[in-house]
């Protein structure tokens, strides 16, 4: 396999441990890290790869659930949500409907003839969404940030009135695609739509979507307050002390979306990745109701079999004493309602 950290093996940008700006010099930078990994540990991470024995994407046959397109395009409603597959869920809440890191692509590549191919098919069709009011993206890793996705989503009838709300330093890139629907925003900004609050919060994570570029877009996991439900995505990040930040400010969340897969192996992942017990951890410390895992189960990205986050992350909730409906594990393509 190609893997798509080829293209995003960070550089060795440096900040304190707990102080600092996000901004950096050039671009923007982890404020809880002292360094990034560089070049060398990806070559070690691929070499040690080599000599273990990974079962192939081939061996993976994950069921699809059986959802309702029409429901789904005529709810303004009800609080819904549905996984699509990925970091990729359609979130309608306040009569609005929400798509979190579009990746409807075969792969999770710059290229569509290399790269990490996906496991299962999108869970619903994109010609089966609803219309979509609000796009949140994440960062700028090719299995959040998809561009043969963001123009088939544009050019659908309507999908140019779709917002997109994205971290900084990306409206330029959307710009040059042709889309102008776009927010950018910096950690803790906030913004309000027909009475929705969209808030970008920080996440430890990084960008990168050439050999040649290093964290010029930046990274954010969001928050979205309606006067009834409090809503977190948490996007593709490492454990910090952002998320019991983030608790603090706008917690108690009714749902929040966690990552739990894609963290082997840890001496490489673990900054950048959160494993299913850290994720257990993001739970308790958001203060989350409900939380459904996500980033898994769909590309192959790292060395853990792909079945394997859910059966950790259930010994986690069982260690934390953590009820077996306070965080679930969704099929593809499950709705489940919210209301």
């Amino acid at each position: 396999m190609i893997g798509i950290y080829l293209f995003f093996v960070s550089g060795a940008s440096t900040a304190q441990e707990g102080t600092g700006s996000h901004h950096a010099d050039r671009g923007f930078r982890n404020v809880y890290l002292k360094e990034d990994h560089g070049f060398s540990d990806f070559i070690q991470w691929r070499w040690e790869r080599m000599w273990k024995e990974i079962p192939s994407a081939d061996s993976y046959r994950f069921p699809l659930a059986k959802n309702d397109p029409a429901f789904l395009r005529s709810n303004r409603n009800h609080t819904t949500l549905t996984w699509i597959g990925h970091a990729t869920l359609l979130l309608q809440m306040h009569g609005e409907n929400v798509l979190t890191d579009p990746q409807f692509s075969e792969r999770a590549s710059p290229f569509q003839w290399a790269g990490p191919k996906r496991v299962v098919p999108p869970g619903i069709s994109m010609e089966d969404l609803p219309d979509i009011d609000i796009v949140i993206i994440s960062h700028d890793h090719y299995d959040s940030l998809d561009v043969n996705t963001l123009r088939r989503l544009y050019s659908r009838p309507g999908g140019d009135k779709t917002m997109f709300y994205v971290p900084l330093g990306l409206r330029e890139w959307f710009q040059k695609l042709g889309i102008n629907n776009v927010v950018e925003m910096d950690w803790w900004e906030e913004r309000e739509r027909e009475g929705l609050r969209i808030i970008a919060v920080p996440m430890q994570h990084w960008g990168k979507r050439s050999p040649f570029s290093r964290n010029d877009h930046l990274w954010a996991s969001w928050v979205l307050i309606a006067d009834d439900f409090r809503f977190y995505f948490g996007g593709d990040t490492g454990y910090s002390p952002h998320f019991r930040e983030t608790g603090d400010r706008f917690g108690p969340f009714d749902l929040a979306l966690l990552p739990i897969g894609a963290y082997e192996p840890r001496w490489f992942m673990k900054d950048h990745h959160i494993n299913p017990e850290e994720a257990v951890q993001a739970h308790i410390d958001l203060r989350s109701n409900l939380s459904v895992a996500m980033h898994w189960g769909t590309f192959m990205l790292t060395d853990e079999p792909l079945d394997e986050p859910p059966v950790r992350l259930m010994k986690a909730m069982e260690e934390n004493d953590i009820a077996d409906n306070a965080f679930l594990v969704l099929q593809h393509g499950e709705t489940i309602i919210l209301d």
